[in-house]
């Protein structure tokens, strides 16, 4: 026997926030491959904005849960997001190496918010596996950004396009998924 449980008792953000910041991630992907030659101007103020409006969509989607005990965790990852954005943006002649451990230390701590909503969404939706591979993937860069800090622009580039697009696709995935449970999300009744 199943029992229904509302969205709002489970406090998920609204699928169309997810959607949204999935296509940013997407738009942020392709711009990066559509031009790796860029200087590091230019991409410090392309990953600037880009954190800056992640930020704010995850602040956004933390004022939508209302109440909800584990709202704080968008609202760091979102704080962080604005100010790593906020940085970039006002000083884009930072060095490669500064650049480089700003990006590692911004996926390292979204990545690691983002498995514990995995985990937590485990509990909940019994499916939190692409969300879980997002988060191990910010990780990853993450942690190579501090063990390669010598990567070049062109190399940051790629692996920021790339990331940046597969977590967008990700992020739609999860968004299509939601909004194809208008009432709500079927869960296993209790023994």
């Amino acid at each position: 026997m199943e029992t229904t449980m509302g969205r709002e008792s489970l406090h998920l953000p609204r699928w169309s926030s997810l959607a949204f910041r999935g296509l940013a991630s997407i738009v942020f992907g392709i711009l990066a491959f559509a031009w790796p030659g860029i200087t590091l101007t230019a991409l410090a103020l392309l990953f600037g904005a880009y954190a800056f409006v992640d930020g704010v969509t995850a602040l956004v989607v933390a004022v939508q849960r209302g109440a909800h005990p584990n709202r704080w965790l968008l609202v760091v990852d979102g704080l962080f997001g604005i100010g790593a954005g906020i940085v970039t943006l006002f000083w884009p002649g930072i060095t490669l190496l500064a650049l480089v451990l700003i990006i590692g230390i911004r996926f390292i701590i979204m990545g690691a918010f983002q498995i514990a909503a995995a985990i937590r969404l485990h509990r909940e939706l019994h499916t939190p596996v692409l969300y879980g591979l997002a988060g191990l993937a910010s990780l990853v860069l993450g942690v190579l950004a501090f063990v390669v800090p010598q990567l070049t622009a062109l190399v940051l580039v790629l692996m920021l396009g790339g990331y940046a697009f597969a977590f967008g696709i990700v992020l739609l995935a999860l968004a299509f998924r939601m909004r194809r449970v208008p009432h709500g999300i079927p869960t296993p009744a209790p023994a």
